[in-house]
This record gives structure tokens, sequence and C-alpha cells, in this order.
């Protein structure tokens, strides 16, 4: 029994995931019409459907909304009983319907037409009335539904989430939208407060923060370390100004082949020009940093290159961003 329920899933999934590869096929000049349409849009991207689909819309309005585009949902039936009023000429308006033909529908669009919003729809039916009164026509069929039955929307909801997220994504690419942007519309939650976290709020400072002259032996250097409870220690020269990082792994390095290593100078075994962010980045972006140089500390600098403050990896740790 087990078996034939697990054989049965693997292919509810591999009709869902043929019906999102037939979509790649049919990228072409009406998808990329209707990112031009909606960057164009001097209102608001008005989504619609309804049923199972009408979720999909739900969710590709939020979509839009949290990427930068501004966006409302219209449920297809409640349009035709005053909603309608939601829409003006400058919308553009996103209709998601696999038949494209309901009754809702062949009522809706002849008022949309005379509002003036340009449709757009994601119908699996070319032929349908949604499709005839449309400016841009995505196809989005499917050759069958998960479904035994051939009834309940599987595939086709499916193929119809998976092309609005393409649409989503390449908006916000044209866009330019950054992170930055992303946590200024998501400013809740543990999500919001990660993403709005600077550098300047967990940076180590003062005590933990272990800053040495050059001319510094290693065994001092060492001491100044374990006084900050720090990893490293940052290096500057007599005017205050960076000049190199000493990191535990400077000391493994050195240590295996320099016996007189604690009466040596910092600046002879340091490492020198390092990596270095601002205390106004964004700690997600500084993440980055780390991440692409395979570094667990950057020093904090200002515009002088004096050292402000030491960014460890634990830190970005404890603040949820890893």
């Amino acid at each position: 029994m087990s078996i034939n329920i697990i054989k049965r899933a693997k292919e509810v999934l591999e009709i869902e995931a043929q019906a999102i590869k037939l979509l790649k096929g049919r990228l072409g000049k009406s998808f990329v019409k209707s990112v031009e349409l909606i960057l164009k849009c001097k209102g608001r991207v008005v989504v619609s459907g309804m049923g199972k689909t009408g979720i999909i819309a739900q969710k590709f309005s939020a979509t839009l909304a949290s990427t930068g585009t501004p966006s409302l949902f219209l449920h297809t039936a409640e349009a035709i009983h005053g909603d309608l009023g939601k829409v003006t000429g400058d919308d553009v308006v996103i209709i998601l319907s696999n038949s494209g033909a309901t009754e809702e529908m062949k009522q809706l669009l002849p008022i949309l037409k005379k509002i003036g919003a340009p449709i757009i729809s994601l119908t699996g039916n070319s032929k349908s009335v949604l499709a005839k009164y449309s400016d841009v026509v995505l196809d989005v069929s499917v050759k069958k539904e998960a479904c035994p039955l051939g009834l309940a929307p599987t595939a086709s909801t499916t193929a119809t989430l998976a092309m609005t997220d393409a649409l989503a994504v390449c908006l916000l690419e044209r866009k330019g939208f950054k992170e930055k942007d992303f946590a200024f519309f998501h400013p809740g939650g543990a999500l919001g407060r990660r993403l709005l976290l600077t550098v300047a709020d967990i940076m180590r400072q003062g005590q933990a923060n272990a800053i040495v002259r050059e001319d510094k032996l290693v065994a001092e250097v060492l001491l100044a370390i374990t006084r900050a409870r720090a990893g490293s220690a940052i290096v500057v020269d007599k005017g205050g100004k960076l000049k190199g990082i000493f990191t535990d792994g400077d000391l493994r390095r050195h240590l295996a082949s320099d016996n007189n290593l604690p009466l040596r100078p910092i600046k002879e075994v340091m490492t020198k020009n390092p990596a270095v962010v601002n205390k106004d980045m964004l700690a997600a972006e500084a993440m980055r940093i780390l991440q692409a140089k395979k570094i667990d500390e950057v020093p904090v600098v200002d515009k002088f290159m004096h050292p402000v403050g030491l960014l460890d990896v634990q830190d970005l740790l404890k603040a949820g961003l890893i």
C-alpha cells in the first residue's frame, strides 16, 4: 500500500514538473510585452481571479507589492458587484483563468475595456473570451491535470503559479530592486529586523575590538586579542589608519614555520590591505563579503580608513543572518 502511495505521489510531481517545463518553450514576445506593460504602468497592477486560480492571483499580487510594484487583488465575481470601482485607466489588469470563459468573466471584460486598462491574461484556453479581450495572452495550458478525474486544478494552478513567479522576478530585476528595498517593505517580524540591521548595529567596539599599532610584537597583540575576547586584532599606523588585520588563521599559518613568532613585529605577519566594510552598510551585504572572500572577520572603517569597529561572523550568527 505504501509503495503505491509513493508511486502515485511521484507521478503527480512528474506531471506538474512537466507542466512547468512546457512553459519555457512558450516564452517570447508576449512575455516581454507583459513585463514592459507592467513597468510602464502609472497606476497599480490589478490581479484578478476566482476559485483555486484566485488564490494564485492573491499570492501573485502580494509578491508584486512586496517587491516594489503596487498591486491589489480583485476577485472576479466581486468585481461585477461593485469592486470594479477599484480599477482605473492608469492600471494594468492581469487576469488568471484556466478556462477564460466563466460567466463572471464575460460580464467583467467589456467593462474593463471601457475603463481602458490594458489586460494581460494567463489562461489555458487561447481561444477563450478572455484571450480575445486581452492585449497580451500568456499560455499556461497543460496537457493534463494530476487529478485522476481531470477536475481538481493541480498541474494548471502549478503552471500558473510558476508563470507569475517568472513575471515577478523579471520585474524586480528590471526595476533594480535590491535587498535594502525589500527590507523597506518588510519592516515587521524577524525577517524585517534582520534585513534592516546595519553593520553599526552589531559590530564590536571599544574593549571588544582589539586595535594595535603595527610596531607591536605578536606576543603583545595576542594579549590584546585575549583581553578583547576576540578572534583577531586590527593593526593601525601611528596616525590610526588601517594597515592590516591579524587573525587566528594568520597565527596558525606562521606558528608552523616560525619558532620566534611571538617576538616578531605584527606588521611582518599580519594580513595587509584586508577587506573592509563601513558602519552604514546593511549587515546582510557585509555577510556576502565575508562569504565571498571566505573570511571570518572584517574591519569596519570610516571614510579616512580609521577603524571604528570589527565585524565577526559570530555577530552575524547571533543576529540570525546565518
